[in-house]
């Protein structure tokens, strides 16, 4: 997997060195030898990761980190440090201020590209939920940020089988989090499910296979996206690649530094949070594109795709499938007599009493207006009537509490009836005897239910 990679070093031997490495696997690599040269070439380029010098004149590599992590349009840019000092308080600040990893000179080659494509394939989710929220912004399906995204009060599960390790971590992390600890993969694996923002995972540990465990939290749909926070020793090369390979998020070495521990913990629920902000911001659009707003029910754009489906199923040899087109008897009255908010209400109430009269196969739409569609999978056209004929009745024999429910305002339905009879049936001809059946009913009185035979 390629990417573009931003190089921030005031020296100018180090920057080339980065690149040739970094060029020769085939990345795309850009260059700065300031910060806010850096600053602006991270958000006209919108690089997939910066890897960033920490000692450099003017603005320091903490504070180009911070500002990169403040700007909305860069904060999902993962940032490296690369830095000559490997003291703790350093790698403190760099977490704090946003930094994603530490990489120290000399750099290692097997660890930087395996922390390149780690990084490169977080980057690679976030850019594409993005580019799907900001489409649902361009259509209107989404608003403005909404969702909790803050790195406080995380959910954490510790699987380790090492009692007092565990115990550490869960005392310091409850002062922030609230931490349970699991040394059992089996149930370990069940509470992931749960409602859980960061899985800490000791991968040496000796009753269980803690790389296995982080597979298969990668494997499953259910828990693939949790974030994942390796207890590891540095010293064990093949395994910390990996669990680089394999998707854990971050590496924690042993011993375990209690500060480092906070931040990382505390960077990647943040993380979590932002992503979940932008798969429920993504859910939202799907939903909002196939449901009609006022009465909650599928549009008609969702019911023709469904219809077609199920109408070439039985043109090739599949069940019938039956459509019932409704319309609300003398809506205009209403609407004129009473005002539109009552017949946004009636159009609500309606909308509870077809979805609560239908069986759990069927697909009540909105068709537009005051009409209605009911798409009925594997159903005879005497089925049809006979389920249309109960939605008349209810809606008939029970007035509609309007005007906050300070009165009472009878109305009826008119229900055209139609089910598909052979291959040549299409979704457009059976909507069509719907409609002619519909047709019928309100000229020959309304408040009635019509069928109509091919």
């Amino acid at each position: 997997m390629s990417a573009r990679i931003l190089v921030v070093d005031d020296i100018e031997a180090n920057v080339r060195l980065l690149e040739a490495r970094l060029t020769a696997e085939y990345y795309e690599v850009l260059v700065a030898y300031d910060g806010p040269t850096a600053l602006a070439i991270a958000a006209a380029e919108q690089p997939d990761i910066v890897l960033l010098d920490v000692m450099m004149p003017g603005m320091d590599g903490f504070q180009v980190c911070r500002r990169l992590k403040d700007d909305p349009e860069t904060r999902h840019v993962p940032v490296v440090l690369v830095t000559a000092l490997d003291g703790r308080a350093d790698r403190i600040a760099g977490l704090e201020a946003g930094a994603d990893e530490f990489l120290t000179k000399p750099i290692d080659d097997v660890m930087l590209f395996a922390r390149v494509r780690s990084l490169t394939r977080l980057k690679t989710v976030i850019d594409e939920l993005r580019v799907r929220e900001a489409s649902g912004r361009r259509i209107g399906v989404i608003a403005g940020a909404g969702s909790r995204m803050g790195g406080t009060g995380g959910r954490v599960l510790i699987v380790d089988d090492h009692e007092r390790q565990a115990q550490r971590v869960a005392s310091e992390l409850s002062i922030e989090h609230r931490p349970v600890i699991e040394s059992e993969p089996e149930k370990a694996l069940l509470s992931a499910r749960g409602p859980v923002d960061l899985v800490i995972v000791n991968v040496t540990a000796r009753s269980f296979d803690g790389l296995r465990f982080c597979a298969q939290l990668r494997s499953d749909e259910a828990t693939r996206h949790l974030p994942i926070l390796a207890i590891v020793d540095f010293d064990e090369r093949p395994r910390l690649m990996k669990a680089l390979d394999i998707g854990v998020n971050d590496l924690l070495s042993k011993p375990i530094d209690p500060q480092e521990l906070s931040a990382r913990a505390r960077t990647q629920i943040r993380r979590k949070r932002y992503t979940d902000y932008l798969r429920d911001n993504l859910d939202h659009s799907l939903e909002l594109a196939v449901t009609d707003q006022l009465t909650g029910l599928h549009n008609r754009r969702y019911m023709t795709g469904q219809l077609d489906a199920l109408v070439k199923r039985a043109a090739h040899g599949g069940e019938p499938v039956a459509t019932l087109l409704i319309d609300i008897d003398h809506f205009k009255k209403i609407n004129d007599g009473y005002g539109h908010d009552v017949g946004d209400e009636v159009l609500r109430e309606f909308a509870v009493r077809l979805a609560s009269n239908v069986r759990a196969v069927d697909l009540p739409c909105r068709y537009g207006g005051e009409e209605f569609v009911v798409v009925m999978p594997a159903t005879r056209i005497e089925d049809a009537e006979r389920i249309a004929e109960r939605i008349r009745l209810h809606v008939a024999g029970s007035p509609f509490r309007v005007a906050h429910g300070t009165e009472l305002l009878t109305a009826t339905i008119s229900i055209g009836v139609a089910a598909t009879t052979g291959p040549e049936d299409t979704p457009d001809t059976l909507l069509k005897r719907s409609d002619e059946a519909l047709y019928e009913a309100k000229s020959s009185g309304r408040n009635k239910v019509i069928s109509r035979a091919a």
